[in-house]
């Protein structure tokens, strides 16, 4: 550690008087980390960092484009907007592996087939960005994360689009990201309620980690493999999957089994007006929100933002919202089908659609005593 730090001081004095980089060496190595799945939220996805390595030079440093700041003021405000930022540093390699090996990640290091030349050109990019006003960035959850920050600086600095995404392209991003919240149901359930039509667009973009690393392995320069060497750092172990029946679909299923069987005014439209709530919100988020993938949120067609007012109405005006909803709901049916969160959705909508028909039933039996 105190080796690093003098290293950057070193850095950072030479920046100061306009010095350049210490040459690295010929032995110098660059490298890419891919980071394994954690069981915390902003860690699902796994991480990316970039490795120099030049023992002649008595350096070893890794640079991590996927650091946040949890005390930054109006933190999840931020988060929510899309105006968070992240930001590049420099730790130790011996700092950095050890935070994985405790956590049990697993971490594959890919060893680039650089020239010196570019070598020396990524590492000053890299100790520019550090010592810059490129350090922080706005954090995109598609287009500008920890892997696409270095795809981008990895290819500029050879000066060709040579990183490309190799994984299947024809399956939307909705599609892509399912299988990584397999553990954690609430997870699942919150992003596919939240985000809207963009994240069933094509997966085009190359945003993921391990898709990184998929693309290095068939990635060539000069017709040689970019990757000489791949070597498993910290073996890691896969994420528990024991099943919980709280932490399930079968537990949302009996909720709202039980909503629709209790069949009380007060229980029936406090859910109404719970799911009223969060249709509104998913309406607004959109528009407060710098994040495309909230845009345009059908699930509004199921969470209905409608169902606010539906406690306080009665008459025609009643029966006519329960069927502009009954409408919205048969819509929303037809845009699932094919989705993969259909079965995720599926309890919801048959719930909805029960409670819609017995508000129907209810207001004809009203009708017909009057």
């Amino acid at each position: 550690m105190k080796k690093l730090l003098l290293c950057l001081l070193f850095l950072f004095f030479q920046f100061l008087s306009f010095a350049q980089n210490p040459p690295l060496s010929e032995n110098a190595a660059v490298s890419i980390f891919t980071c394994g799945r954690g069981n915390e939220l902003y860690t699902t996805f796994g991480h990316t960092a970039i490795r120099i390595k030049d023992e002649t030079n008595n350096l070893d440093v890794v640079y991590n484009y996927g650091a946040f700041d949890f005390r930054a003021p109006n933190f999840y405000l931020k988060f929510v907007k899309g105006d968070l930022q992240y930001f590049i540093n420099a730790t130790s390699y011996e700092d950095f592996i050890v935070e994985y090996y405790n956590e049990n990640r697993e971490v594959v290091e890919q060893t680039l087939n650089l020239s010196r030349v570019k070598k020396q050109e990524l590492f000053e990019k890299l100790n520019a960005s550090l010592f810059s006003e490129e350090r922080n960035y706005t954090y995109k959850f598609i287009d500008k994360n920890c892997t696409t920050m270095v795809v981008d600086k990895v290819n500029e600095t050879i000066g060709t689009d040579l990183i490309k995404k190799v994984d299947d392209k024809t399956i939307s991003y909705r599609t892509l990201l399912y299988p990584f919240f397999e553990n954690h149901f609430y997870y699942k359930l919150g992003i596919n309620s939240i985000f809207g039509a963009k994240t069933d667009s094509k997966a085009e973009k190359l945003f993921l980690p391990v898709e990184l690393m998929h693309s290095l392995d068939k990635a060539a320069v000069n017709g040689k493999p970019l990757v000489t060497k791949t070597e498993v750092i910290v073996k890691g172990s896969p994420l528990e999957s024991g099943f919980s029946f709280v932490n399930s679909i079968y537990f949302i299923a009996l909720l709202l089994l039980i909503i629709v069987l209790v069949n009380k005014r007060v229980v029936t439209f406090t859910y109404i007006f719970i799911i009223g709530l969060l249709g509104l919100f998913f309406c607004l988020v959109g528009l407060y929100s710098l994040h495309k993938e909230l845009l345009w949120n059908y699930n509004a067609l199921l969470f209905n933002p409608l169902f606010l007012i539906l406690p306080f109405l009665s008459g025609k005006w009643f029966k006519n919202l329960i069927l502009i909803s009954t409408v919205m709901l048969l819509i929303y049916f037809g845009v699932m089908i094919g989705k993969p969160h259909f079965v995720l959705m599926l309890p919801f909508m048959f719930a909805h659609g029960f409670l819609l028909l017995r508000f129907l039933r209810d207001y004809k039996k009203v009708q017909k005593f009057d």
